[in-house]
């Protein structure tokens, strides 16, 4: 879904403040750790912090009996999940960052619940306020935590989403997410962004912002400060020859001309790769996807020569019509 204008939002929110003092019932509300009753906030804490350990030991059979129904009967996500990132967990640190208690009222699945949690200020989003949205999200109680973990791997973001089943808080959600690229964060890949403006490849300028909008929040549906600063900054700058927003962009590789659907960084151990994915009418046929996919890549890196600047590799992933890919890996040492 298309983020709203930053006015829209904030124009948004305080009306939702105004409409407070005016009706007693509300499809959503949030609270931050500030604002918890210590008797909740110790019990989320907790919670995380429980699920936190089975993780470290790779206890997945644990986390899935603690976990609500509808996640315990497709748990393989969250162990493959586990699975991955066993060595950034084994003997981590981790340090409870933030609580957050939301509460969906209603009798059937909100279409999107819009959450605004902690503090907002005359410009918006402040550093402990946050905004999540769900999708299809049922009525209920639920608890988010955020965890910082350190290990002799790096830092990374643990984060889990609770639901409340009488007194007891109920695993709804696991992501883990590493918090930095080859000792990189959030402001390090901004800072690149704008160097790269300065000399005019914007296309890397782009992606190294993608980048950095991804390691500055935790979850892909959060909202923080760090990710409105980001947006404002860059959000103007999206090449017109990029693919987004459901638009396809064109390719020219020979004979063929390819519709490219999505072009992101991806981290890769500590390189940097970018992904590129296009549409095709059938990859059951390895041969011919590989060396459609060889095909995209070298297009790719001769239209755009500033990508052997920015990243180690390249991975292009065919997609066909039933939503099955076929990927094929290049260094970009080895694009000719």
């Amino acid at each position: 879904m298309p983020r709203a204008p930053d006015w829209f939002r904030y124009s948004f929110l305080w009306l939702v403040l105004a409409l407070a003092f005016s009706f007693p019932v509300f499809a959503q509300s949030c609270q931050g750790s500030e604002d918890l009753d210590d008797v909740t906030r110790a019990a989320i804490t907790s919670a995380a912090q429980r699920d936190f350990d089975m993780a470290a030991k790779g206890d997945v059979a644990s986390l899935r009996q603690d976990a609500i129904a509808s996640l315990a009967a497709n748990f393989s996500p969250i162990e493959v999940t586990v699975k991955d990132h066993q060595a950034d967990l084994s003997g981590a640190q981790a340090t409870v960052n933030s609580v957050f208690f939301l509460e969906a009222d209603g009798t059937a699945p909100l279409p999107h619940a819009e959450f605004y949690c902690g503090v907002f200020g005359k410009n918006g989003q402040t550093r402990d306020s946050a905004i999540f949205d769900f999708y299809n999200l049922p009525p209920g109680k639920y608890g988010v935590a955020l965890l910082d973990t350190t290990s002799a791997k790096g830092k990374t973001n643990f984060s889990l989403i609770f639901q409340q089943e009488k007194t007891d808080w109920k695993l709804g959600g696991l992501y883990i997410k590493n918090a930095e690229v080859s000792g990189h964060d959030a402001d390090w890949f901004a800072a690149q962004a704008r160097a790269y403006k300065a000399k005019g490849q914007l296309h890397n300028e782009w992606l190294y912002y993608l980048e950095a909008r991804s390691l500055v929040s935790p979850l892909s549906f959060m909202d923080t400060l760090g990710v409105d600063k980001l947006y404002n900054e860059f959000q103007n700058d999206k090449p017109a020859d990029f693919p987004g927003d459901g638009q396809t962009a064109a390719l020219n590789a020979g004979t063929e001309t390819y519709k490219l659907r999505a072009i992101y960084p991806q981290a890769a151990g500590n390189d940097l790769d970018l992904v590129v994915k296009y549409e095709s009418a059938d990859v059951s046929n390895s041969n011919l996807a590989y060396a459609s996919n060889m095909a995209v890549i070298k297009a790719l890196v001769a239209r755009y020569p500033e990508l052997r600047d920015g990243f180690a590799a390249v991975v292009a992933r065919a997609v066909d019509t039933s939503g099955r890919d076929y990927g094929t890996l290049l260094a970009m040492k080895e694009i000719k």
